[in-house]
């Protein structure tokens, strides 16, 4: 597994040399060669301490559960109205927490707005989120996601930047969403 950085233009020019290989793809091996062959520096290091790929949702998930454990430290910079934080908790900056259940470890993004909802364990929500009446669990909300009236709990979901989601009549008992960015889903009967 490696991460490669590069410096433009040298890699552009290589890669435009390049001949795609027998899987038909243009080899990053093949880059680096070029690079070398033209006497420039290509060097390495290894990476100490832990590394987690995140190919999947569910290795994404799981290390959003790996950071919230290790990392967060609760801090309440927000408003928490008539509402109730239990365990580690963030609510950033700006962020509105009302009539809800925030349960850690949680992370709420700066001007997020959480009503009459339940959130955690396990959540990470983006800045710029709304979620009016719904519950959601262990899953990662990007930016300015909107989730309203479900009626059903949210869990083990990835749901991109700009996506909404809103309830309708007649909805299932649980939702599991992968949504990319300005996604848009209503649920009816």
């Amino acid at each position: 597994m490696g991460v490669y950085f590069f410096r433009p233009p040298h890699v552009f020019r290589a890669i435009e040399r390049l001949k795609p290989s027998w899987r038909g793809e243009l080899e990053i091996t093949d880059a680096l060669q070029v690079l070398l062959d033209w006497g420039l520096r290509v060097g390495y290091s290894f990476v100490e301490g832990w590394w987690k790929d995140t190919g999947t949702p569910e290795d994404v998930l799981e290390a959003n559960r790996m950071l919230l454990d290790y990392k967060l430290r609760s801090k309440v910079a927000g408003v928490v109205e008539e509402s109730s934080v239990e365990g580690r908790v963030v609510v950033e900056e700006g962020a509105v927490v009302r009539k809800s259940v925030v349960r850690g470890p949680a992370y709420i993004g700066r001007g997020s707005v959480v009503e009459e909802s339940c959130v955690g364990p396990y959540t990470s929500v983006g800045e710029g989120c709304r979620l009016v009446r719904v519950e959601v669990e262990n899953s990662v909300l990007m930016d300015r996601v909107e989730l309203s009236d479900l009626g059903v709990r949210v869990f083990n979901s990835l749901i991109g930047s700009d996506a909404v989601v809103r309830g309708g009549e007649g909805r299932p008992r649980g939702l599991r969403l992968i949504l990319g960015e300005r996604s848009g889903v209503e649920l009816r009967a």
